[in-house]
Order: C-alpha cells, then sequence, then structure tokens
C-alpha cells in the first residue's frame, strides 16, 4: 500500500478503477496552517498528499497568493484541482512554496495537495490538470509526496533570476521577460557587489513592508548571487535559505545602479549595516516584477523520495501516431 498516507480527511466515495480508497482512521488533530497533520509510515490513515511542480506566465495574474479577484495563480490551481477530483477548496489544502508577487514568473514553483484517495495512476490526472488550466499556466510534475513533506516548509533553498536586457532597444521577444536597461552596464562591478550579499545577513534594508506577511526572521543566508553574460542579456541568479518580501528585486535594483557605475560596490554592506529599507530608498529605484522568475526549489532527499508502493512521477504525456500499415505495391 502506498504509504504517503496524512490524517485529516474523510473517506473517498467509490470512484473509478484509477482511484483506491486508505483504510480509514479515526485520528483526529488540529491541522497547522491549512496543511493537514501527517502520521508515521504506516501505510493507513485518511488520506495521500501530492507533490506539484508548476511553471507560470505571471503577467496576467496578482502573484500566487489566493484571492478571488484579481485572479492568482494558486485560485486557478485549485480551480481544476476541484474539478478533477471533486473535493472542495478546504479539503485540497493546496500550499505552495513561495508566495510570487504580481507580475512574477515561475519556471519551479512547488505545491502540495491533499486527497482521501491514492491515484494508481497520475498521467492522467497530470492530463486533465493542464487540459483545464489557462495556456500560461502549466503542471510540469506531479508525484506522490511522503507525509512529512510540505512544500513551504521543507524548502532548504530557492533560487531566483532576474533577467535585464542591455543594449540600445529592446528586444520585443524579451519585453514580459526582461527588465530593459538602455544604461550601458558594467557586469564586473556588479559581480563585485553582488558579493557583499553572500553570507548571512539582515536584510531588513531590502524588505518592503507587506500587510499579508507575518512578522519574520530578518535574516538570511544568501549562498551565491551570480551575474552571468548570455549577448544582451544578463542573467542575476540568487540563491538563498528564503527571502523577505521584494528582497531579489530590491537587492537587483542596486545592483543596476552599481552597474551603470552610479555607485561603488562598497555602498552594499553600507545599506545593509543600516537595516533600514528607507536607507535603500535614497540610492536605488524600483526593479518591475516582469524581470523576476522563481527557478527552482530545493529540499533534502529524504522529503524528495517516493513512498513505497506507490504510482510513479509522472512528467506528462508524448502522444504519437501510429505506423500507416499501408501494402507495398
Amino acid at each position: 500500500m502506498c504509504s504517503n498516507v496524512v490524517v485529516g480527511l474523510p473517506s473517498p466515495p467509490n470512484l473509478n478503477g484509477t482511484l483506491s480508497s486508505p483504510t480509514p482512521t479515526n485520528t483526529s488533530q488540529n491541522a497547522k496552517d491549512g496543511d493537514n497533520l501527517v502520521m508515521n509510515h504506516t501505510g493507513v490513515g485518511g488520506g495521500y498528499k501530492w507533490r506539484l511542480v508548476i511553471a507560470y506566465d505571471g503577467t496576467r495574474y496578482a502573484g500566487w497568493q489566493y484571492q478571488s479577484s484579481p485572479p492568482t495563480i494558486q485560485c486557478f490551481v485549485e480551480k481544476v484541482l476541484m474539478q478533477a477530483t471533486k473535493l472542495e477548496r478546504k479539503d485540497l489544502s493546496l500550499v505552495g512554496a513561495s508566495r510570487t508577487d504580481k507580475g512574477v514568473h515561475a519556471w519551479g514553483q512547488v505545491a502540495h495537495f491533499v486527497t482521501p484517495f491514492n491515484y494508481d495512476s497520475i498521467d492522467s490526472i497530470h492530463a486533465a490538470l493542464n487540459g483545464l488550466l489557462p495556456s500560461d499556466i502549466r503542471v510540469r510534475e506531479i508525484s506522490p509526496a511522503v507525509p512529512e513533506f510540505h512544500a513551504r516548509f521543507s524548502a532548504k533553498s530557492k533560487i531566483y533570476h532576474y533577467k535585464v536586457y542591455n543594449d540600445t532597444f529592446m528586444d520585443p521577444f524579451q519585453r514580459d521577460y526582461a527588465y530593459h536597461s538602455a544604461h550601458k552596464l558594467n557586469p564586473a562591478v556588479m559581480r563585485e557587489a553582488a558579493k557583499y550579499f553572500i553570507g548571512k545577513h539582515d536584510f531588513s534594508a531590502f524588505a518592503n513592508a507587506s500587510q499579508k506577511e507575518r512578522v519574520r526572521d530578518p535574516v538570511k543566508n544568501i549562498f551565491r548571487f551570480d551575474v552571468i553574460e548570455m549577448g544582451a542579456l544578463l542573467q542575476l541568479e540568487v540563491e538563498g535559505s528564503g527571502f523577505l518580501y521584494r528582497q531579489v528585486r530590491n537587492m537587483v535594483s542596486l545592483l543596476l545602479q552599481i552597474g551603470r557605475e552610479a555607485l561603488p560596490p562598497y555602498v552594499v554592506p553600507m545599506i545593509l549595516a543600516t537595516r533600514d529599507r528607507r536607507e535603500l530608498a535614497k540610492y536605488a529605484m524600483f526593479a518591475p516584477p516582469h524581470g523576476l522568475s522563481l527557478a527552482t526549489v530545493k529540499y533534502n532527499e529524504e522529503h524528495l523520495r517516493l513512498p513505497s508502493g506507490c504510482s510513479t512521477t509522472s512528467f506528462g504525456r508524448h502522444y504519437t501516431i501510429g505506423s500507416c500499415k499501408l501494402p507495398f505495391y
């Protein structure tokens, strides 16, 4: 029996042959932060947990986090999950790894949800989800998850990319996914400045206030911050243990000023030391959201292992045309 079992869900109805019902349980506890509590790998319980890897073009959405109007990515993903599983939103308990902001894109957003039934094969629900979603949102992967996995709280690190198109005019094919800088940028001094962000720091000076966010620890660990040249395109790649609200875009905005050689690289530690967002505002402006994308969310191997007895990861189906059997003349 599949061991990706979580507690706190009702027994499922008798569904078609691609689904199987878990053994019911009388365990009842309160769930935390919208997630169902989990139990040990006993193979019994009230439901099953599933991991999604989602890509989206964030241009026309108000970010990831659920709200009914204007629409968000989570809103659409939950809607199609409800259609495909016949479950209510509260029963799915969908949680995303990153609350990407309005206009921000993703290639590797990770989310999890739960069902009171098991899928013997998940290729069909994978195809159904992508068939129901709008064309600018796609589920890249779907897999069974161990009960301990949590899309947000199990994350070990996140990697964001910010693209800057540095030429006299904007490439029209890049306009929705890269920020245009007509000012000639110096990648060498940007790399020098980016090194000051690496390590564990209090990033209060680079965080915008948000009423939606809880009070969070402002100390974050940045593992790397690379400035990669790809012709006219500069890709700024940052990996960290976590990020404060708009932290990545605020770091990028300062690097852009340094790249224009309007500021020296050593201004980075000076602003970090103030722990005051108003200090950054004296030097740097606004980096728009469309240049930013969530590339990858990393987890420890034990959180990504497939539960025993479960279906394998679905990466989608390839369709083929059968050979035409015509006689030779």
